[in-house]
């Protein structure tokens, strides 16, 4: 399992000109599903990402989580996380995970999300999908 991680100062997801998602500040997160993931490697990459200290304090040092500054998520999912580009130039994605599996998962980080942090915005699963977002420092993290 891979998240990709940016801080942001906003960001939206929008499906057929519609807005599916949207979020002030806090992280905008590209999750990828592998296909041997569990809900317990989700659980890991859940704990860690909500308590990252990637926010400044009143000191300027990045010492505070997303709860400390209220901040908000919104989750995309992006089987692209996997691509192998070792052979050839067209990516190979063999090792993300089936889309039941993916959809699944991604679904359950989801609402496990929403356990802890009050507002938790989503991407459409499956859909081509427009991502707009203002990366803060630019601030990115990947976790797997």
């Amino acid at each position: 399992m891979k998240f990709v991680i940016q801080r942001v100062t906003h960001a939206k997801v929008t499906v057929e000109n519609t807005v599916a998602g949207k979020i002030n500040k806090g992280f905008l997160v590209f999750i990828g599903v592998g296909a041997e993931d569990t809900k317990e490697e989700a659980d890991r990459l859940i704990n860690k990402m909500i308590h990252l200290r990637i926010f400044e304090d009143e000191n300027g040092k990045t010492n505070l989580a997303l709860k400390d500054v209220k901040g908000e998520l919104l989750l995309i999912s992006q089987f692209t996380l996997y691509a192998d580009c070792r052979k050839g130039n067209r990516p190979s994605f063999i090792n993300a995970g089936k889309p039941e599996l993916a959809n699944e998962l991604y679904e359950y980080i989801i609402s496990e999300c929403k356990k802890h942090i009050e507002v938790v915005e989503k991407g459409v699963f499956g859909g081509d999908m427009q991502v707009e977002l203002l990366n803060d420092g630019p601030f990115t993290i990947i976790l797997d």
